[in-house]
């Protein structure tokens, strides 16, 4: 057992929010007790002591939405003409980079922003996978780098119609083989989502197959939705219907799914994401980035849609898109006074709520039962830290850099900015090294 003492404990738990001078109780992968530091340790005095000096201890970030494969990308110069609408850096760039992967690259673009992430204090992450020429066993060697570096994942690979139907039925049997064997090993650690690319690149052939593959092994799933209002054209184009009304028509949206982005909604489409209790994903930085629009957050969640947030791969660090939510929409809305409750409701309570669908257990609470996802962040305040200003606390003085420690499902994964049985410097050489041939290939 470990017993976290010392610490400053933030439980996300409504019921016993805030323990000045608390400790964790850590059983195996489980929180055993919660509790003030000297009754803890007076009860079980053979447990290994980590003192957190005063430091915060908090459930570790959740990322609902993230893209490893992107990793490569990074640094990378394309002699491309420049982007004009979103679809120019579909095809300028992630689709070039996605076609070049291989299986190698798959794994080691995982691993790097697995350990940005343990050096950032995400402890889970929701990802969604491409590389259209190495489809057959791509998130197996992603779930190979979550079990070696122990972020607790969920993999869906994109499929996709735009590489041709041959690739299209290999995302289709990835996505199949992959959830089943998830279904097989019953490990909260290791789940299953069935992916798709986006509406405008998913055939109702694909659709159909993909629906019936899905239901064969209970898996709900993660797309793309009305990102770029290329994708609404594509929609009313092809089946004179919006985007988020084709899936909801077609049973792609449910509680077991994701949909991300959600930026060119009509009020309508509002409606039948609360109606069919899918949980949908913002992205604030990416969205910017891809200059694509702001996502209609503010009037979806006042509607009572689940909304997290997710990074789609901009950043490994939660912080960052946190930081952006609260002022993106301030600015979009020109007023000052929104955007301050809904970011901390997306990302510690949300984004709790959305990754609990998906696995058996608990996470993203720390309490009695709930999985030991778990970080200490060293942050002392110029001013007075309690429950009722944390948020605000993280949001204007903490970044990833300022977690010390990192404890997922139990074990200890950074302790103190260092590593733990992790050789980064041997995992960036050789991502660096395939990258290098990568770059050259494309």
């Amino acid at each position: 057992m470990i017993l976290i003492g010392n610490g400053r404990v933030f439980t996300r738990d409504e019921n016993n929010p805030y323990i000045e001078n608390g400790a964790v109780l850590i059983d195996g992968k489980v929180i055993k007790e919660i509790g003030k530091t000297d009754e803890l340790k007076a009860k079980y005095p053979d447990a290994q002591y980590k003192d957190a000096k005063g430091h915060l201890v908090m459930p570790g970030f959740i990322n609902p939405h993230m893209h490893y494969y992107s990793t490569f990308a990074r640094g990378m110069f394309l002699d491309n003409p420049p982007a004009t609408m979103f679809s120019d850096i579909l095809k300028g760039l992630w689709w070039r980079l996605d076609r070049a992967l291989t299986l190698e690259d798959v794994y080691y673009s995982a691993a790097m922003p697995m350990i940005e992430q343990i050096k950032s204090g995400v402890t889970t992450v929701i990802d969604h996978h491409a590389s259209a020429y190495a489809v057959e066993g791509s998130l197996f060697k992603i779930a190979d780098a979550a079990r070696e570096f122990g972020i607790r994942s969920n993999l869906c690979y994109e499929t996709s119609d735009r590489d041709g139907e041959a690739i299209a039925k290999a995302g289709i049997k990835e996505n199949a083989d992959f959830i089943k064997y998830c279904n097989e090993q019953k490990d909260d650690m290791i789940k299953g989502l069935f992916g798709f690319h986006a509406s405008m690149t998913v055939s109702d052939k694909t659709l159909d197959e993909s629906l019936a593959a899905a239901a064969n092994v209970n898996g709900g799933f993660h797309v793309h939705c009305a990102e770029g209002i290329e994708d609404v054209a594509d929609s009313l184009a092809k089946y004179n219907q919006r985007v988020i009304e084709r899936w909801y028509k077609r049973g792609v949206l449910n509680e077991k799914s994701i949909a991300v982005h959600c930026i060119h909604l009509s009020s309508d489409e509002i409606d039948m994401l609360k109606e069919s209790n899918v949980a949908v994903v913002h992205n604030p930085e990416s969205n910017m980035g891809n200059a694509v629009g702001i996502a209609p957050i503010l009037e979806m969640m006042k509607r009572g849609v689940l909304v997290g947030l997710g990074t789609d791969g901009y950043t490994a660090d939660m912080t960052e898109s946190y930081k952006v939510a609260n002022i993106i929409h301030k600015h979009v809305n020109k007023l000052p006074s929104v955007g301050w409750t809904e970011p901390p409701q997306m990302l510690f309570d949300n984004n709790r709520k959305i990754v609990n669908r998906f696995i058996d257990g608990t996470t993203g609470i720390l309490k009695e039962g709930a999985y030991a996802d778990i970080i200490i962040v060293d942050y002392k305040g110029p001013t007075p830290v309690n429950e009722t200003n944390l948020n605000s606390h993280i949001l204007f003085g903490v970044t990833g850099r300022n977690v010390d420690t990192t404890i997922i499902n139990g074990r200890v994964v950074m302790d103190e900015r260092k590593l733990v049985d992790i050789d980064e410097d041997r995992v960036a050489a050789k991502s660096v090294e395939l990258a290098q041939k990568l770059w050259n290939r494309i």
